[in-house]
């Protein structure tokens, strides 16, 4: 480090020590031109910088940090492509409300307004799919809008906040002293609201929870484990959040995704209290908005988000309470059962789950994926830490495999291809002791395959399941649905998925026949390198897709 008689630092180095003193442990970039200054920062500061392949992934890397801890991600990419690359880790969380920043670099200040080479308005470009976008002036801003920055990522309901850093202003030096480390402000409910919460309760015949959204904590999450055992109430998680709920426990309703268990659907219809904490019940968990009428549902709803302009944003609730979800379910100890609630309709709810998620349908084909999926959900210990993007090889995934512990489902709500993978090496360079595995389909694995490339430099022994029906499964679905026998540009030719983990220097095998994949899956582990498990997987299974999917909405993820 650079020590300066006056005291001053560049804005390069101001910048990172923001970052030293928020507690950030890793970076994730792409290196670029724009932020030398800020990249020469972090060579003598305690920060793991890990270089990525492709904006793309390094942003959904820091998006799975945020996930993953609660605090922001941080990600570094140059101006101009860097950023429209990056777009899509800062679409995943807004729309996942998970804390991150992305620091993007830009032109010197006196070339602005000029179209300069790779310039672009952050703010017209992020404007609508951020929390917030500034640019740093003055280095002697940096310690007050990075403070800003943590905090807004975090506060109310968590997302992303895009910086940009003028190339000629982390050059400059300056003096100013450093802020401390930025704990969020909590929303607590209201004891008001806890009595008007146990009255409805009190009143309630068909009570059921559903958990969602991000803010939770594994205290939480035993904490509702607790209320819903006290109060005999079924409970729920929404789409991607199945982990905020031990789905072996005997309270466990199951999850509202894409194609959700028509029983539990008609459980949500026909009961008379929700209880809905952290979730904002949009379009994939609320089935294309039709579980719940709207503005104001047919049930009583209790909504429960951090952010008070969700609530009522879409549904109006007959009593809504901004908390995170980590205050509110930590009063819920204090709430008493007033009358004994019968146990019945749990039981029956917990039994339809398992009814549910439990054998897989025959596929066409030598690979049956559910069966390898359900393996999987016995075989992985409760911590391991599930990881996927999007496509119908996703929905064996959701229905089949059962998450046990809070904190390992990493997955994209708002439907992007490519995450996995990027995911995943983060969860494993975050909890290297821990099996982390990412599921993908062929298309899907394409999107940010070379990331696998990151594993290996930084020995991140992750294990890819790539389901290969050398397709885009989804989109095909839809054209043979509504366009029969039109087939157009889902078509896919696949390189050798195994020659292209040995080329990386990873490890890699081939799976054709279901049988296989337990002794494949052994040798990838046994090999503690980065591995591909490439499945071969019949094109007309993709068919048998539709089981996962909504009926109700033509509007689709793709």
């Amino acid at each position: 480090m650079i020590s300066r008689q006056d005291g001053s630092r560049t804005g390069g180095e101001i910048l990172v020590d923001q970052l030293v003193r928020q507690g950030v442990e890793r970076v994730m970039c792409v290196p670029g031109e724009s932020y030398l200054a800020a990249l020469d920062a972090l060579y003598d500061r305690k920060l793991d910088v890990i270089a990525c392949r492709a904006e793309g992934g390094a942003a959904m890397m820091a998006e799975a940090y945020g996930k993953l801890t609660g605090r922001p991600g941080i990600c570094f990419v140059t101006r101009g492509p860097g950023a429209t690359n990056a777009c899509h880790g800062v679409h995943i969380a807004m729309q996942d409300s998970t804390p991150m920043i992305l620091f993007v670099g830009q032109v010197d200040r006196s070339m602005r307004e000029r179209e300069a080479f790779q310039e672009i308005d952050y703010k017209a470009m992020f404007g609508s799919t951020a929390k917030w976008v500034v640019e740093i002036d003055r280095a002697d801003r940096i310690p007050e809008l990075v403070a800003r920055a943590f905090r807004v990522a975090m506060q109310g309901r968590p997302g992303p906040v895009v910086v940009s850093l003028p190339e000629d202003m982390l050059v400059e030096t300056s003096a100013v002293a450093n802020v401390p480390r930025i704990v969020p402000a909590s929303p607590s409910p209201a004891t008001s609201d806890l009595k008007r919460l146990q009255g409805l309760l009190a009143d309630a015949l068909r009570p059921i929870v559903i958990a969602g959204g991000s803010g939770w904590d594994e205290s939480a999450c035993g904490e509702l484990v607790g209320f819903a055992e006290r109060f005999n109430l079924p409970v729920a998680t929404s789409f991607r959040r199945t982990s905020l709920f031990p789905a072996d426990h005997p309270h466990y309703a199951g999850d509202l995704g894409i194609g959700p268990d028509p029983r539990l659907k008609a459980r949500i219809h026909n009961a008379d209290l929700i209880i809905l904490i952290g979730g904002r019940l949009s379009e994939m968990a609320s089935s294309s908005y039709t579980l719940l009428q709207i503005p104001v549902p047919q049930q009583k709803l209790v909504h429960v988000h951090p952010g008070a302009e969700e609530l009522g944003r879409v549904y109006h609730a007959e009593l809504a309470i901004n908390a995170t979800p980590s205050t509110f379910c930590t009063v819920l100890k204090d709430m008493e059962l007033t009358r004994p609630r019968q146990s019945g309709e749990v039981a029956l709810a917990h039994a339809d789950y398992l009814d549910w998620s439990g054998a897989a349908r025959e596929l066409p084909g030598r690979f049956q994926y559910g069966a390898v999926v359900r393996w999987l959900s016995d075989r992985l210990p409760a911590d391991a830490i599930i990881c996927n993007g999007a496509g119908n090889y996703s929905g064996w995934l959701h229905r089949h495999f059962r998450f046990r512990s809070f904190g390992t489902q990493l997955a994209p709500t708002s439907g992007s291809m490519g995450y996995g993978v990027p995911a995943a090496v983060l969860a494993k360079l975050q909890y290297p002791e821990r099996t982390v595995v990412a599921f993908a389909g062929d298309g899907c694995f394409l999107m940010n395959g070379q990331e696998f490339a990151t594993a290996v430099q930084y020995d991140a022994p992750i294990i890819v399941v790539l389901v290969d029906n050398a397709q885009y499964g989804t989109i095909r679905m839809h054209q043979e649905r509504e366009f029969p026998g039109r087939v157009v540009a889902t078509q896919l030719r696949n390189p050798d998925f195994v020659a292209y983990a040995r080329a990386f220097g990873g490890f890699g095998v081939r799976v054709e026949d279901t049988g296989q994949f337990a002794v494949a899956f052994e040798e990838a582990l046994a090999s503690r390198k980065p591995a591909i498990i490439h499945c071969l997987l019949d094109q007309r299974a993709q068919s048998h897709a539709s089981d996962f999917e909504p009926t109700e909405s033509k509007q689709r993820q793709s």
